[in-house]
Formats: structure tokens, sequence, C-alpha cells
């Protein structure tokens, strides 16, 4: 996999606060309103915002106007690309396991 370092970064970004962790496990179990994110995490509207739009962003969640209100889910494919990107972050190459890059 041929990985654009820019939109990698943005996606692993999305894993890298303690909110977004939460919001992530909110909306594990299906499609939440923004007010029902507020009332389960102990944050402003303009941080859910914030933190909306990080995950918006890394293509992690979807979301969709009702009204007034944002609704968001989880978006499979945004989960199946991030997770083609880490395996491809890990992926350790054999070919030279023993070998060192500094000469003796």
């Amino acid at each position: 996999m041929n990985l654009n370092p820019k939109k990698t970064a943005v996606i692993f970004k999305a894993f890298c606060d303690e909110n977004r962790i939460k919001i992530l496990q909110l909306l594990a179990d299906g499609e939440k309103c923004a007010c029902k994110l507020l009332e389960a995490l102990n944050i402003t509207q303009p941080t859910l915002s914030h933190h909306m739009k990080i995950l918006l962003d890394s293509g992690i969640v979807n979301g969709r106007k009702e009204g007034k209100w944002m609704h968001y889910s989880i978006s499979a494919e945004g989960v199946e690309y991030a997770r083609k990107c880490f395996n491809a972050l890990t992926a350790v190459s054999g070919s030279d396991e023993n070998q060192s890059c500094c000469k003796k």
C-alpha cells in the first residue's frame, strides 16, 4: 500500500485524544445525535464540534444533518482504510532482519 503521509497523519490524529476515543466508543453501538454525545461527555458544544471536525476529516466518522442537529456514525470504509494504513506502517520486512545498518 502506498501511503500518503499527510492523509495518514490526519487519520491517526483522530485516535490521539481521550475525548475522541470516548466519542468513538459511544458511536460503536450506532448513530448518535450531537445532543446525545454532549449529554454523555463533560465537554462544551464548541469542544464537541472541534473533536467531530477532526473525526470527520479523518474519514473515521460520517456526519449527516437532520434539522438543526448533526448525527454521527462510524464509517466502515474509513475504519477499513485506517486499518490498512496501520497494517502497512507496522508490517515488518524479514529480508534484512539480522543485518546491522552500521558497519563495525
